[in-house]
């Protein structure tokens, strides 16, 4: 290479990098918990934008808003004049010309603000897909990486009395060493695509809690609480008004305090799901919450709620609102797509393939929904490029703090499909799956793999990840992307880990809604009837999977991927659905829906 053409590039480089305003690189912080409980501020609504394709707003340095001084100054970008786009929302379907972009967009919004003394105050984000680098009044805050968690940063120091302007660049590019990397089977849906909101607390504020069960007592609750401030020792109560609990401790120099206490609450089950008010206080701060009281363990073979063995009858749910073809971001959007759920007969919903809003997770508890939540570790994952497994670490530690509360949530799952000849994936996940542990013993830990073997009419299942799960999760989907060999009653298995519980975790295949054209026979007509004879013939085979504990077809609802490219059948969308984009039911959704009812837990 030319030498002077080289260091134009170093050059280049190097100015955009610098010219970011993240030469010294600071991160967001890990988000507060519980954030509907707090004295907010809500920042959604319409916000300026500037769209950058091009990716030269760095090298304008957008977020400084520049004016002219003189007479000869011009500025070539301006949030004034331009678009406006709603937050929380993606920005791919409010405008058309942002339909199918996977780069830059600038937000804008200014807010007023009251300077309070004895008060501390907090930017949070509960995502933005995929890169966000953030500013306040001209001045970079920091950057946070990851579409599904969330993030704040405090700006009690930062914030001026009167008006505020923040200014946040969002990037969804699909990079090689992201999360997910650069395959998706789903829309990449770019923006601030949840809420955005100024949340102001005490000086020495309760920043995290656990309180559950035991996991092996249905009578004596354990956990800790967390204060941040410069006031940490303090003392902590904890009280349960229904159960008459008020338990008193003081938290350490650290701002921690350890909690146990005897108690005997009614249990969370699918068809009961109780929910407790706990309200923990401390000197300074107060904050309540619901919580239930449940759990979830291995028996031998089987998965057992509250000490009895469940069969787990769930469904795969992307975070898409279908009818309006966009993200789904509103607690109305959870409510049509849950009771979709429940009105199939499940008692647990698979959240694919990344952590889906809080609302979600929160409401599916309180309808009786196990909940199944998953890190973004998709696929082609460079398991061994720089940094990678850091980015893992802090996704995993976003995911459990937000929803280590929450009941509802009995499954962490740390993978979907990653394979086991790419360079570290077995190390990187097996470290992964032991910090999860470390983080909470409470719930049950799994990776979901399909590259079983399937030859003779058998399943060979032998993945050394499963070794470190507590129950395999596999996807299959025969008679769709594999044939059948021979009746689907002869399918006979093979487990790596004989006595642990199996889950199939996707199974199904695509037909196009109102669609009945050529035999039922053959697939290539993408028909109902095919879709259904798949279901028929999938249930024959769960009577003889050995240690079945569950099944979760793929998939609730019809969903966009770009990766769909069938322009008769699929026009961007899969059509697993069981549900058409439009919420019609296709002929396999009866076959679910009477199988579901056919099966019953007792408690």
């Amino acid at each position: 290479m030319c030498s002077s053409v080289y260091h134009f590039i170093q050059i280049t480089i190097l100015f955009l990098f610098i010219g970011s305003g993240f030469e010294h690189a600071v991160l967001a912080q890990s988000s507060m918990i519980n954030v509907f409980a707090r004295q907010s501020t809500s920042l959604n609504g319409k916000w300026q934008v500037i769209l950058d394709p091009t990716g030269t707003g760095n090298w304008r340095q957008v977020w400084q808003e520049k004016q002219p001084e003189k007479k000869t100054d011009f500025v070539e970008y301006s949030f004034d004049g331009g678009p406006v786009l709603n937050v929380p929302g993606d920005f791919n379907t409010q405008l058309p010309e942002l339909t199918y972009m996977e780069g830059t967009v600038w937000y804008k919004k200014t807010f007023h603000h009251e300077i309070k003394k004895h008060k501390r105050l907090f930017l949070h984000f509960g995502a933005v897909n995929y890169l966000a680098n953030i500013y306040l009044n001209g001045e970079p805050l920091g950057q946070h990486e990851g579409g599904f968690t969330p993030f704040q940063f405090e700006i009690t120091d930062k914030v001026k009395p009167g008006q505020n302007r923040i200014v946040v660049k969002v990037d969804n590019h699909r990079f090689k060493d992201g999360l997910p990397g650069l395959g998706y089977d789903w829309f990449n849906y770019g923006g601030i695509t949840r809420d955005v909101n100024l949340i102001e607390t005490p000086v020495s504020y309760i920043e995290d809690y656990s309180i559950q069960l035991h996991k092996s007592s249905k009578g004596m609750i354990r956990g800790w609480v967390k204060l941040d401030g410069a006031q940490s020792v303090q003392p902590i109560t904890v009280r349960i008004p229904e159960l008459h609990i008020q338990y008193k401790t003081q938290s350490n120099d650290r701002g921690f305090a350890e909690i146990e206490f005897e108690a005997h609450p009614e249990l969370w089950w699918p068809d009961h799901p109780k929910l407790y008010n706990v309200i923990i206080e401390s000197e300074t701060d107060t904050l309540a919450d619901e919580i239930g009281f449940r759990t979830i363990d291995i028996r031998g073979p089987d998965i057992v709620l509250n000490g009895k063995p469940i069969f787990l009858k769930g469904v795969n749910l992307h975070e898409e609102m279908p009818l309006r073809a966009a993200k789904a971001f509103s607690k109305s959007d959870a409510l049509v797509l849950l009771s979709w759920v429940k009105e199939l007969g499940c008692n647990f919903v698979r959240l694919a393939h990344y952590p889906h809003n809080e609302y979600t997770v929160r409401m599916a508890e309180k309808m009786g929904l196990m909940v199944w939540s998953e890190l973004p570790i998709y696929q082609h994952i460079s398991f061994s490029a720089p940094g990678i497994e850091q980015k893992m670490d802090l996704m995993l530690r976003e995911m459990v703090k937000r929803d280590r509360n929450r009941c509802g949530v009995v499954i962490w799952s740390l993978s979907n499909e990653t394979y086991h000849f790419t360079p570290n994936r077995n190390q990187a996940l097996i470290t992964l799956t032991k910090q999860c542990r470390e983080l909470d013993s409470t719930r049950l830990i799994t990776h979901v793999i399909n590259t079983q073997g399937y030859e003779n009419h058998t399943f060979n299942v032998w993945d050394t990840l499963y070794n470190h799960c507590d129950f395999i999760a596999l996807n299959e989907y025969l008679g769709w992307y594999v044939p059948w060999q021979g009746n689907p009653t002869e399918t006979k298995w093979k487990l790596v880990c004989e006595d642990k519980p199996v889950l199939i975790s996707e199974f199904g295949g695509e037909a196009l809604y109102g669609n009945h054209e050529g035999p039922p026979d053959e697939a290539a007509h993408w028909n109902e009837e095919y879709q259904e004879q798949i279901y028929i013939d999938q249930i024959a085979m769960f009577e003889n999977v050995p240690n079945l504990v569950g099944i979760c077809p793929w998939l609730l609802v019809d969903y966009r991927s770009l990766g769909r490219m069938h322009p008769k059948y699929q026009s961007g969308w899969n059509r697993k659905g069981l549900l058409s984009d439009q919420g019609d039911k296709k002929k396999a959704w009866i076959v679910m829906k009477q199988y579901f009812d056919s099966v019953r837990n007792e408690y």
